[in-house]
């Protein structure tokens, strides 16, 4: 463990030159990811520094919702719920399950609060891995309620980058939907950098991986994904140093429209897996 403005879990295999940093208390959030001595994620320090303010850097973790509802409400058997974008995964603290030199597993429970936003009690379990020049994140949603419990997770990689215009992508989608603009378009295969925010849906998936490559630093990332995850979501802010390729189980507002909604029976658990590798060359 290290010291900094939170209590930090290091994850460390120096035969494969990867590292890791994780502060359960700030989200159970991945704050940091070196391989090669290369960071490979954005982190906004005075943000991160501040509990008043969500985290724009790392992985945040989307739960129990992705994106935004209408006025931040949604229904449930006829009773009206606020839950804010995201979800409140990301600004809780979550417990230390189990460690090792390479792994690290975390624990968040449903609670008094979480129970007034979203009425289930549940146990999210996150595992962290370092494999070779991966970073493998092991999920278990497990339904402690009565009821079947409706939600939809995701998770929100900040990838740092010095010159957003030479990326390259490969993203297995066809479609997009622009958020900016509220229209749905065929997706090129690349995104216009010069917007000052890109922010955009793309879905259907028609494979379990995409890559971003940035000549500038010879490195390519890639996101793989189980069939859990219906739909990447790509953001990007001019003047930023970072690009964002999010993972979602379901697009936005799915507490309400139910697509891709995911269902747990009480008592059951849902296994998902995501795992980010970079490759330099």
């Amino acid at each position: 463990m290290t010291q900094h403005s939170y209590q930090t879990y290091v994850l460390s295999d120096p035969a494969n030159q990867t590292r890791a940093e994780v502060v359960p208390e700030r989200g159970g959030m991945v704050t940091s990811w070196q391989v090669k001595d290369q960071d490979l994620l954005y982190l906004d320090q005075p943000r991160f520094a501040d509990p008043a303010l969500s985290v724009r850097g790392g992985i945040p973790i989307l739960f129990p919702i992705c994106g935004n509802l209408p006025d931040d409400t949604y229904t449930y058997r006829a009773q009206t719920f606020h839950l804010k974008q995201h979800g409140f995964a990301r600004d809780l603290a979550w417990k230390v399950e189990d460690q090792t030199s390479t792994s690290l597993a975390l624990a968040l429970h449903s609670n008094a609060e979480t129970l007034k936003a979203y009425p289930f009690d549940f146990q999210v379990l996150f595992t962290y891995k370092l494999i070779n020049h991966s970073l493998e994140i092991h999920q278990r949603y497990t339904n402690l309620s009565a009821a079947v419990m409706p939600f939809s997770t995701g998770l929100h990689p900040y990838f740092c980058v010095n010159d957003k215009t030479g990326l390259q992508f490969s993203v297995p989608a066809t479609e997009m939907w622009d958020k900016i603009t509220d229209k749905t378009v065929g997706f090129p295969g690349s995104f216009d950098l010069e917007r000052d925010e890109i922010d955009a849906a793309l879905h259907p998936l028609t494979a379990q991986a995409a890559s971003v490559t940035d000549p500038s630093r010879n490195l390519k990332i890639t996101l793989s994904y189980d069939l859990t995850y219906s739909t990447l979501v790509f953001w990007a802010v001019k003047g930023k140093d970072f690009y964002c390729l999010e993972p979602w189980s379901a697009p936005r507002n799915a507490l309400n429209t139910s697509e891709d909604l995911l269902h747990l029976e009480p008592n059951k658990s849902l296994e998902t897996l995501v795992t980010l590798s970079a490759e330099f060359g």
